[in-house]
């Protein structure tokens, strides 16, 4: 079993103690979703880390979205609740990348390809996605592309 996916269930088991309704709410959905994730395809299989990581990434832009279209309808009780299991969520996730680290990794993919235009994005995409891993999100990465590709 993943180390994280340990984490997971040890901190099922503390906030089930400590009665944080917000966090053990989370923290089940959290694993339901990695649980699907294992069964999905023609035969089950244990999830390694990174997979996990990607799907706690995954629930995570789901709550910011949700918490998105609460507050655009009005509805802030709910986006709070969604904000608040995002947040609980991203305490297993790396460390986003600040918008100097994520610039740096750009250049470098830029130089290593040999990129120029915005034509190339996909071929700098594809260098760079690697490298960020979970740190950034996709649309985030791929207007810091953009942007050192039009400069």
């Amino acid at each position: 079993m993943s180390a994280l996916k340990d984490k997971l269930k040890a901190d099922l088991t503390a906030s089930l103690k400590s009665r944080d309704e917000v966090r053990l709410r989370t923290i089940r959905m959290a694993l339901a979703a990695v649980n699907v994730e294992e069964v999905a395809g023609k035969e089950a299989r244990e999830l390694t880390d990174d997979e996990v990581i990607k799907v706690l990434t995954k629930e995570a832009k789901k709550r910011k979205e949700a918490a998105e279209a609460f507050g655009n309808a009005g509805r802030a009780e709910q986006a709070q609740a969604e904000l608040d299991e995002q947040a609980v969520l991203e305490e297993y996730l790396p460390a986003q990348l600040s918008d100097e680290e994520l610039g740096a990794l750009v250049d470098a993919a830029i130089a290593e390809t040999g990129a120029a235009g915005p034509q190339a994005m996909g071929q700098v995409m594809k260098a760079v996605n690697p490298k960020v891993a979970g740190r950034a999100e996709g649309g985030r990465v791929a207007a810091a592309v953009r942007a050192r590709l039009a400069g």
